[in-house]
């Protein structure tokens, strides 16, 4: 997507900018990196973004082989948006961006949107706490189920590894549901998982052991924390 705008410095960074240094292009990835979306569900994680803006860096992105446009087949018969395998390749530059921005003071008062809380979660994942608290002879390695906001995702620790999808998961060991701003209260910590139950907040279902683990593998660094700052 080298345009008039562009850098035209052969160093791969400012190429990479060419492509996806525009306002919200990195966010519409984000929004994406879990699986595809309609343009109505692009909107509700970008929520200050035009529509007019946002379907012009679609355009660029499609251009550039960052984003595909797909038409359901019937009856839906509707567009979904999802990364191509150079989009998906962005994802560990999201983790790392979102790692150093983590410790910038939070500016904004709007809550996470339900990707950028996952991405997040990924962000400060925590594979020996992960493995702390398992019962004993048992593997540590555990498959949560999360609906948040009405939207189920499939959680998988594996040989230390955490990987997230947007996709109902059968047999789950534990099944947690909460909105956004409840689950990103629990999982780092500034509320337990009792009050949030007892409020009617997040309802679990299954290995409670796990549940409880589930909210010490995503520890806030400490040099943010101290100073008053909170990941992604």
């Amino acid at each position: 997507m080298t345009t008039a705008r562009g850098y035209h410095d052969p160093c791969g960074i400012a190429r990479a900018l060419d492509v996806i240094g525009d306002r919200w292009a990195l966010l519409i990835v984000r929004e994406l990196v879990f699986g595809p979306k309609r343009f109505r569900q692009l909107r509700g994680g970008l929520r200050t973004v035009s529509p007019n803006v946002l379907s012009q860096r679609l355009r660029e992105l499609e251009r550039a082989g960052v984003v595909r446009r797909e038409v359901l087949d019937p009856p839906a018969s509707v567009a979904v948006y999802e990364l191509t395998d150079r989009g998906r390749a962005l994802e560990p530059v999201l983790i790392e961006l979102g790692r150093w921005g983590s410790q910038e003071p939070v500016t904004g008062s709007g809550e996470l949107s339900v990707n950028a809380l996952l991405l997040a979660l990924k962000t400060v994942f925590d594979p020996a706490a992960a493995a702390t608290g398992s019962r004993p002879g048992a593997p540590a390695d555990a498959t949560f189920a999360l609906c948040v906001d009405g939207a189920w995702f499939r959680l998988t620790v594996a040989d230390r590894v955490l990987t997230i999808s947007r996709t109902r998961t059968e047999h789950p060991d534990v099944i947690l549901q909460a909105d956004a701003a409840t689950l990103r209260s629990v999982a780092f910590g500034r509320d337990r998982i009792a009050h949030a139950e007892r409020d009617g907040r997040l309802t679990i279902s299954g290995d409670r052991r796990l549940a409880e683990r589930f909210t010490r593998m995503f520890p806030v660094p400490a040099a943010g924390h101290a100073a008053g700052r909170a990941p992604a």
